[in-house]
């Protein structure tokens, strides 16, 4: 099967960072199904894993951690799904990813993908429904039945692509939304969401949020920078309040002070949680992405996918982990489809690396 692999971790700008490859087709044993993978999108978590540093893979390492694609084949413990599903998920960090042909994903993981859209558009939602709505109403204290009325929610990076989806998951739980974002057309694209303001990240914060009405704020989601604004939301959160995070923070964080007087919860969220840990309760991502099926199908969600980069080969994914290093992305890349050519068999690949490649050892 055809696949986007890395064995070093470069800069994206060399052209050995991702490269194409033809590697074996797996098989589906226990809870897994085989999917064939007809898009992929691209996350933060793609160019983190990737980033440069000095470990070397003894066998070509598949990324990507977005796709929608049709169930080829199941193992026999499988009872959700069977062949021929449209089905959509973000996978497992621990395993293979969905930058390849076919990939084994748990069927406790897993959704149907949503009917009113295509596979591209399927492909933009997994990874950042599952964490935005896991951060809202897993980790923090709200329902999304009208979890936030009355209720103040700032969510710092309102313009990517967990923003996107927590902006349109907030009002449906009754939230007075405020984003951030600090360009026109990601000013734009917050307020086309729903967010009732939109305020600059870069400014600031207390006396944009001054102008707005609000002395404080019942709870806040920090999707950008946990460092950065740490002491500022300490600050703006009332009493009680929450905050929820996901970026691991640069250095150690004062726990204490305004968070630990106004007894402010602190709530992380990673996606990745359940499937790394096998926890007894791994199905609730399949119920998740069912539910967000069930929200988009109904109009009540639309779709943040607002690019597509060609078909799934090599040098896409580097010009996607390139604009994602950029830190200009709004909403999510996508890509989709297999072209036919430039996959060598791994056994090429290994001869054109000659001695350089890390081979196995027996």
């Amino acid at each position: 099967m055809k696949a986007v692999a890395l064995t070093r971790y470069l800069p994206i700008d060399d052209p050995q960072s991702l490269f194409d490859v033809e590697l074996p087709k797996p098989e589906a044993t226990g809870h897994d199904l085989l999917v064939r993978v007809e898009a992929i999108s691209v996350n933060p978590v793609d160019t983190k894993v990737r980033s440069p540093k000095p470990q070397e893979e003894s066998e070509p390492k598949v990324l990507g951690y977005d796709a929608a694609g049709v169930v080829e084949a199941v193992g026999p413990r499988v009872t959700l799904f069977k062949p021929g599903d449209a089905v959509f998920y973000a996978g497992d960090i621990t395993r293979p990813g969905s930058n390849a042909q076919y990939q084994l994903v748990d069927e406790r993981i897993v959704g149907l993908k949503p009917e009113s859209l295509d596979f591209v558009q399927a492909a933009a939602i997994p990874l950042t429904a599952i964490t935005a709505w896991e951060l809202l109403f897993q980790r923090l204290p709200f329902s999304i039945d009208s979890g936030g009325y009355e209720k103040t929610l700032l969510i710092i990076g309102g313009a990517g692509g967990v923003g996107s989806i927590a902006i349109q998951l907030a009002k449906l739980a009754s939230f007075t939304v405020i984003a951030t974002a600090s360009r026109p057309e990601t000013v734009a694209w917050c307020k086309s969401l729903g967010a009732d303001h939109v305020i600059d990240h870069r400014q600031p914060l207390a006396p944009q949020l001054k102008a707005c009405d609000f002395e404080q704020i019942d709870a806040a989601l920090n999707l950008a920078d946990t460092d950065r604004y740490w002491e500022t939301l300490g600050e703006l959160l009332a009493p009680q309040g929450h905050v929820g995070l996901i970026v691991e923070p640069r250095g150690a964080l004062n726990i204490g002070g305004s968070y630990k007087s106004k007894c402010i919860g602190i709530h992380w969220e990673t996606m990745f949680g359940r499937s790394r840990f096998q926890t007894d309760d791994m199905i609730e991502q399949h119920r998740l992405l069912n539910q967000v099926a069930a929200l988009i199908d109904d109009g009540h969600l639309r779709g943040t996918h607002t690019e597509t980069l060609g078909t799934i080969n090599a040098a896409n994914l580097r010009e996607a982990h390139r604009r994602l290093e950029s830190g200009t992305t709004i909403g999510k890349l996508v890509l989709a489809g297999w072209g036919s050519e430039g996959f060598a068999s791994l056994a090429l690949f290994r001869a054109s690396q000659g001695s350089s490649f890390p081979r196995r050892r027996e």
